[in-house]
């Protein structure tokens, strides 16, 4: 490796600190924090927190939609309760639930 490759990789590492050492000036300043680190503002022309009912940006979720993460971990659970009682009666674990006699 030449001197002169050397000293234009040694410029080209020195202006890549410099770069980043500098990147965090240009992040948000926080001046509009309600507290250090929440700093969250609606873009323009978001509508106040009372008024997204009815406008595009409310979410509409569908209760039945909603809770199919709660109905399935209960099936999971009560699975699980039938698998358990299992192995303590007689002390075989049997993955498949269907094959567990009542």
């Amino acid at each position: 490796m030449t001197t002169t490759s050397r000293i234009a990789g040694l410029a080209a590492a020195a202006a890549l600190t410099v770069a980043f050492a500098a990147a965090p000036a240009l992040a948000y300043d926080g001046t509009n924090c309600k507290e250090p680190g929440v700093c969250w503002e609606p873009k323009p022309g978001y509508p106040a927190k009372d008024k997204i009912a009815g406008s595009k940006y409310d979410p509409k979720h569908n209760p039945k939609e909603v809770n199919k993460q709660s109905d399935s971990i209960k099936e999971m659970e009560a699975r699980n309760k039938k698998r358990a009682d299992n192995f303590a009666k007689t002390g075989k674990f049997v993955y498949d639930v269907s094959k567990i006699e009542n």
